[in-house]
């Protein structure tokens, strides 16, 4: 009856180790598509729909201001939803997030237009942006840990790089939604066409719920509550406790985020208008560069758990500060095919960061204040990186008049990284399951 009973344990663990990883990579690959469709209609549609009274240069200026918008809620949505996360557990938060996303996208897919309603067009999408960027900044956090924490303890880089799945899933579907609508012809797509993907959303999301019903709480923080060892206010004593790691996991984040902003989002706009590549040109690349990251993205958290997570992570940095000249120089050929080897290659160097990047973070914070410790470092970076990188590449374009000043903002960003990852502990080897109120003890550290 025993050995039975180990059994039936063990073939269950197995499969909440599955279920785990699946709903982490499905959830966050429908949240991430509507973060994703909302940044290609605000490089293509947003602009003469919301803002039809700017010139063209301030369109896709106020566009990517309101695309901002969405990152700067980010560390909103990772407080919030920390705390609770901490607080009552990783799956609650995991449901609350994926309907807030969800509901918010699709109301996007009904809003009147300024044509219509006015200013109260671009401040209602403004609004619905805000929401947005409060489901993924509660819904990363979650993700990651309900993922790792069920998974393997040597194997917690690829464990945790399954959520991260969810960014290449994301912008693919994106991009061959709004590929496949375009086919429609640009007029009947800038006039209702562009709405129908963010009321595919619906679907999505009821799809993911099924999914991720299923998934039982994390093990390591049924630890948390049966031991009695949560955190009162966990925010407060995260931000209170590891103000170090926090910090140094933001601007860890700096050459991972900001780049790949420039090189799926800003380059849609670049490539259209400054080389007149055109849309459908602009949107494949990137959908194959999606691709490539399905692989990648594995691979490379794999890869940190036999070298290190600091090693593989400073690699991509300095891939990516070589890669940023060369990037803009095969874009700016104004071959197509040279063009596609550029948007493509672009995410190697972004996905050996990204990669080990959600281990590297949580690891540094313990079991009880996990949630909201990772949450704020890792979102963080979305207002000082992510948010305004489309914003700041087409401000540094049009002051200098060369995509090459944009690559020295990449150059700039991967510096930053370099050093805080230096300051960094490699605890890819810490079992952060000794003990829930630290962060977990190793030989030699």
């Amino acid at each position: 009856m025993a050995e039975k009973a180990v059994s039936e344990n063990s073939v269950a663990t197995k499969r909440q180790v599955r279920l785990a990883a699946i709903s982490s990579t499905v959830g966050t690959s429908i949240e991430w598509y509507d973060f994703f469709l909302y940044g290609t209609a605000a490089a293509l549609v947003f602009p003469h729909l919301f803002f039809p009274k700017s010139s063209a240069y301030a369109g896709i200026l106020e566009s990517f201001a309101t695309y901002a918008v969405g990152f700067v809620a980010r560390p909103v949505g990772a407080a919030i939803f920390g705390h609770w996360g901490d607080k009552v557990g990783r799956k609650a938060m995991l449901i609350v997030t994926l309907l807030l996303m969800g509901l918010s996208s699709a109301a996007i897919g009904v809003l009147p237009t300024s044509q219509s309603v006015g200013v109260w067009g671009a401040i209602l999408v403004t609004v619905m942006r805000v929401l947005q960027g409060i489901g993924v900044g509660g819904e990363w956090g979650g993700s990651v840990l309900i993922s790792m924490e069920w998974g393997n303890k040597k194997k917690r880089g690829l464990m945790a790089s399954w959520p991260q799945l969810g960014v290449p899933i994301g912008l693919l579907l994106s991009s061959l939604m709004v590929s496949l609508f375009s086919l429609m012809g640009s007029d009947r797509f800038n006039s209702w066409g562009w709405r129908i993907p963010f009321l595919l959303s619906l679907v999505l999301v009821i799809i993911g719920l099924w999914i991720r019903l299923q998934v039982l709480e994390s093990p390591i923080f049924e630890r948390v509550m049966k031991e009695k060892q949560e955190a009162k206010v966990p925010v407060a004593e995260a931000l209170a406790k590891y103000p170090k790691e926090i910090i140094l996991s933001a601007l860890a984040r700096m050459s991972e985020q900001a780049p790949f902003y420039i090189f799926i989002t800003y380059i849609v706009s670049y490539g259209t208008t400054a080389k007149h590549y055109s849309h459908s040109d602009m949107t494949l690349a990137v959908t194959l560069a999606a691709i490539l990251s399905l692989f990648s993205v594995p691979f490379f958290g794999s890869l940190s758990d036999r070298i290190g997570r600091k090693k593989m992570y400073l690699m991509g940095a300095v891939a990516t500060l070589i890669w940023a000249f060369p990037y803009f120089g095969l874009v700016n050929t104004g071959v197509t095919a040279v063009m596609f080897v550029a948007v493509i290659v672009s995410m190697i160097p972004h996905d050996m960061q990204y990669g080990p990047q959600a281990a590297l973070i949580a690891e540094h914070f313990p079991a009880r204040i996990r949630y909201s410790g990772s949450s704020i470092g890792y979102q963080l970076a979305s207002v000082v990186a992510g948010g305004p990188a489309p914003l700041v590449a087409t401000m540094l374009f049009h002051q200098f008049g060369t995509a090459y000043a944009v690559s020295a903002y990449i150059v700039f960003n991967a510096i930053v990284t370099i050093i805080a990852v230096s300051f960094m502990r490699e605890r890819s080897k810490v079992d952060i399951d000794v003990s829930v109120s630290d962060g977990g003890t190793a030989v030699g550290q």
